[in-house]
């Protein structure tokens, strides 16, 4: 056995039978819901649960992520939109189309992701308009959907991964 075929059997582009991918998957979503617009999960509930000086941090936190997200979107979110565009319709079309896994297994990371970018800059927008009073309210709201987002991403791509092997395994 030469060296090459050690790696590609470590690397393995077949992305659904492979444990890497699904630990991948798992890190990326259990990450995403617990950074809430850039801020811990637990920074917010000690704040909602001690105030004070916690609170004070969560507001000033919220405030620089803010302020951060809709900076990018405002100069570079053409740009982003474009480029983000670009590369799910060519994962999409390489995945879905010429029925390369690793594509598919990208989209499927990918696509929910830029709906959660999406939500949050939508969610930074409504924080910024606010007078504050709806803070915990707005970022809870924000946390569950993109909960919801991860949960539907999660059952899609297992459904499709099981496809993929058990079609795969057939031939």
């Amino acid at each position: 056995m030469d060296i090459y075929t050690t790696i590609f059997e470590v690397i393995d582009f077949r992305s659904f039978s492979n444990l890497w991918y699904w630990i991948a998957l798992a890190v990326l979503w259990s990450t995403t819901t617990h950074w809430v617009l850039g801020v811990p999960f637990d920074l917010i509930t000690r704040a909602r649960r001690i105030g004070g000086e916690a609170e004070e941090d969560l507001i000033a936190i919220v405030r620089v992520n803010v302020n951060r997200i809709l900076y990018v979107g405002d100069v570079l979110g053409v740009y982003v939109t474009a480029g983000s565009c670009a590369l799910l319709a060519m994962l999409a079309v390489l995945g879905f189309g010429y029925a390369v896994e690793f594509a598919q297994a990208l989209f499927l990371m990918m696509f929910p992701m830029s709906l959660v970018g999406l939500l949050s800059v939508r969610t930074a927008r409504i924080i910024r308009a606010e007078d504050g009073a709806q803070l915990y309210k707005r970022l809870n709201r924000h946390r569950h959907a993109v909960r919801a987002i991860g949960m539907l991403s999660i059952f899609v791509t297992g459904m499709w991964g099981m496809y993929q092997n058990l079609s795969v395994g057939a031939l």
